[in-house]
């Protein structure tokens, strides 16, 4: 939820469940590039996914970035398990070291706050609702949202924009 009332500026207004229930303070992550996205682990999408998430995170991390990857159950019910079933999935099978958080919902009178947030700062080719799973936010080190990408864009090929956002030469 937002520290205050009025409306959010950036996403580090923002206090956030962790995968064990521990709030987070996305102040923290100030100076900080951050991708964020809604995951599945059933969904179709989620190796190819998972697995360039992971070499983005493993190659960018030193250098200002974050991945924030939040569970959701929304679509056709591809992230059934526990928080913790999806952590342990995320880091076995997938690899994922970047953090994964609570299992939210990202559209609706219940979506979480961050996702009605991210929306309504970058609307996608059919409107503010999220399509599908894997819908990925790229957030400056600001807290200002600077792009959304469809489920289909795949994180290799957002690699040129986060690079302009950490400040690395082309």
């Amino acid at each position: 939820m937002a520290a205050d009332s009025s409306q959010p500026k950036s996403v580090h207004e923002f206090v956030v469940k962790d995968a064990s229930g521990n709030d987070v303070d996305l102040s923290i992550y100030k100076g900080k590039v951050l991708l964020i996205l809604n995951v599945a682990s059933l969904c179709g999408l989620s190796n190819t996914n998972y697995k360039e998430l992971t070499q983005l995170y493993d190659k960018y991390k030193g250098l200002g970035l974050e991945i924030f990857a939040f569970p959701c159950n929304q679509f056709h019910n591809q992230e059934p398990g526990t928080n913790e079933e999806i952590v342990e999935l995320a880091c076995t099978k997938f690899k994922a070291e970047f953090p994964i958080f609570d299992k939210i919902e990202v559209n609706g009178s219940n979506a979480a706050p961050i996702f009605k947030y991210l929306k309504s700062s970058k609307s996608g080719f059919l409107g503010d609702g999220i399509k599908w799973n894997f819908t990925k936010f790229l957030v400056d080190r600001d807290g200002v949202v600077v792009d959304r990408y469809s489920p289909f864009t795949s994180p290799k090929s957002i690699e040129k924009d986060l690079k302009k956002l950490l400040g690395i030469p082309k």
